[in-house]
């Protein structure tokens, strides 16, 4: 094996081994049905709860696949083999249910949704206008 390889490789097992030591692990999980929500135990004796239908791959899941809660590995990670989704317990952790382009869509719903006076009364002006414009009609050009 060339030196640069084992020197990557050296380096890969010692970032690895400071990130067992050092990032929150999962102990155990589990579905609470009652509450809807996802408990999981790290093994740094805290532990944290989360809504398990605002994560990614969860939304439309039963109860009875929820509760088939498997921690990966060293305990980066929960997976529910049913409905073959898996979230990390870091990016949890972090407030992250899903990949970057389901956080997004999940923000863009929860502005679209918030309603305000200001949002309530430029409404009402907008409605006393008429309602939304039409959008302008194209011309295409030979």
């Amino acid at each position: 094996m060339s030196d640069d390889r084992s020197e990557a490789i050296a380096q890969a097992e010692e970032r690895g081994a400071h990130q067992l030591a050092t990032e929150p692990r999962a102990r155990a999980a589990r579905y609470d049905r009652r509450h809807g929500r996802v408990l999981v135990e790290l093994t740094n004796g805290c532990s944290f709860a989360f809504p398990a239908r605002d994560a990614e791959g969860l939304e439309q899941a039963s109860d009875a696949d929820l509760t088939q809660i498997e921690v990966l590995g060293l305990g980066v990670g929960l997976h529910w083999k049913r409905l073959d989704v898996d979230l990390s317990v870091p990016g949890l952790l972090m407030g992250l249910f899903g990949t970057k382009a389901y956080m997004d869509r999940q923000r863009a719903a929860r502005a679209g949704a918030a309603t305000s006076p200001a949002k309530a009364a430029a409404a009402r002006r907008n409605g006393a206008k008429g309602g939304r414009p039409r959008k302008a009609a194209v011309v295409k050009r030979k």
